[in-house]
């Protein structure tokens, strides 16, 4: 028996280490590898519309989503004067969960640094009930986040962005070009030994109007549960 379990779990984790190359999520960031560079390939498998890629603005600019301050944001009125950066994020995501003290720092951040912030929730609560509003208030409240969390109610905006997990970062330039998609850094299970804060230093770079050095990274995190399709 001790045999066979010693067999066996070289197994498992080889088989995490797989999926995680392949862009699908381990159940626990702590079970999975670092994320790495996608080599200017897409970040994660593409939704029906494709990817956005590089170079290409924000779509559904204007389309008006409610907050957790009970205001209604677009992307357009929280864009900064020097970029913007759209996160897809949730609140029953391990990853999520990982990393939520770094959004909100890199967030914050960007504020102060004239890049504009919008966090978007794009899962069915029906789904996941503990992704629904209320819980979305109590995760910003927790937080203390200064940007805008918000509701994509039909989650259209994340089908027009191609975006398929949580958290998955899309940071546009002063001129709203899409200039970084992906993760937000090399370690979802321990800050401290990050090496690659590829966000923050993209943020940085946006900021100062120099060119993004990682343009593109793998988004690890989990599936999005999105609302059905209107037909």
């Amino acid at each position: 028996m001790n045999a066979i379990r010693l067999l066996t779990v070289p197994l498992w984790i080889a088989l995490l280490h797989s999926a995680a190359l392949a862009g699908e999520p381990a159940s626990d960031p702590s079970a999975a590898p670092a994320a790495s560079p996608a080599a200017g390939s897409p970040a994660t498998a593409a939704a029906p519309a494709g990817p956005l890629e590089i170079g290409q603005p924000a779509p559904l600019r204007d389309l008006p989503m409610k907050s957790v301050d009970g205001s209604e944001v677009s992307i357009a009125s929280a864009a900064g004067k020097r970029g913007t950066l759209v996160i897809f994020m949730c609140n029953h995501c391990p990853w999520v969960q990982a990393w939520q003290g770094r959004i909100a720092a890199i967030g914050s951040r960007a504020l102060e640094l004239g890049v504009g912030v919008i966090a978007v929730n794009p899962n069915d609560p029906e789904a996941l009930p503990t992704d629904d509003y209320a819980s979305m208030v109590a995760q910003a409240g927790k937080l203390s986040l200064k940007f805008p969390y918000v509701v994509d109610s039909t989650s259209d905006l994340a089908r027009a962005f191609g975006a398929t997990r949580t958290p998955e970062a899309f940071l546009f330039d002063a001129k709203g070009k899409l200039v970084y998609h992906g993760t937000v850094d090399d370690n979802a299970r321990n800050e401290d030994a990050v090496k690659q804060p590829w966000l923050k230093d993209a943020v940085e770079a946006v900021a100062a109007g120099r060119k993004v050095a990682a343009a593109e990274t793998k988004a690890l995190g989990c599936s999005m549960k999105l609302r059905p399709a209107k037909s």
